[in-house]
């Protein structure tokens, strides 16, 4: 892969995010064809809990995600928020987001632990096509018992979405007193009670995936 989001002027864009399962060693990879948006990054993440995350947790009350500060999934991004509230009001998970500080990307385990292991089983082979990028990453295992699934999202995600104040005060957050803009907690809108299981997050988060 030349980049993250590359685009060829004949087979189009092709735009890979990512979920590891850290204590599961199971990575989720999906591969967009359109740009690279927040919308697509949430999907992603809804789309490892469909396929993988809800029958590995079938008992999970709640869902820890680490991510880096900036992208489609930053911690200023308005849309990351909103849509990371729909998926806590689909799911009805409680979701905590940790998120690196600026400049510290290299030390999020999904960069060493999985697309490290991708960009190795893919070196030197032509990604001629969307069939040949899915199966090379599906495709890519590691010493310590990683194995990958990759799934092709065909969905179109406009850019340039823009949230409103209001759109902002409507969604039910709760954030950490010590780093609130890095770490922020979506609970279903409709269990409020859950505001419980938040604060035990914060004395001990559970991590059960990454991207």
């Amino acid at each position: 892969m030349r980049v993250h989001d590359f685009v060829d002027p004949k087979l189009g864009r092709a735009a890979p995010y990512g979920v590891l399962d850290i204590a599961d060693d199971k990575g989720w990879v999906s591969v967009g064809i359109d740009h690279d948006t927040t919308a697509f990054a949430v999907n992603a993440i809804r789309s490892w809990w469909i396929s993988m995350g809800r029958e590995r947790y079938a008992n999970a009350h709640s869902l820890t995600i680490t991510a880096d500060g900036g992208g489609s999934n930053g911690a200023r991004v308005r849309l990351w928020k909103v849509e990371l509230q729909k998926l806590a009001d689909e799911t009805g998970l409680c979701i905590f987001v940790l998120h690196l500080p600026p400049g510290t990307s290299k030390w999020n385990k999904i960069e060493h632990r999985l697309f490290s292991f991708i960009s190795k089983n893919r070196r030197a082979r032509p990604l001629t096509d969307y069939r040949t990028i899915v199966e090379l990453i599906s495709a890519t295992t590691s010493t310590t018992g990683l194995t990958v699934r990759c799934q092709l999202d065909e969905n179109l995600y406009p850019a340039g979405i823009k949230v409103s104040d209001r759109e902002m005060a409507e969604l039910n957050i709760l954030r950490n007193d010590f780093h609130g803009e890095w770490e922020l907690f979506n609970s279903p809108a409709s269990t409020k009670i859950r505001a419980v299981i938040y604060r035990r997050c914060l004395s001990e988060p559970v991590m059960h995936g990454s991207t």
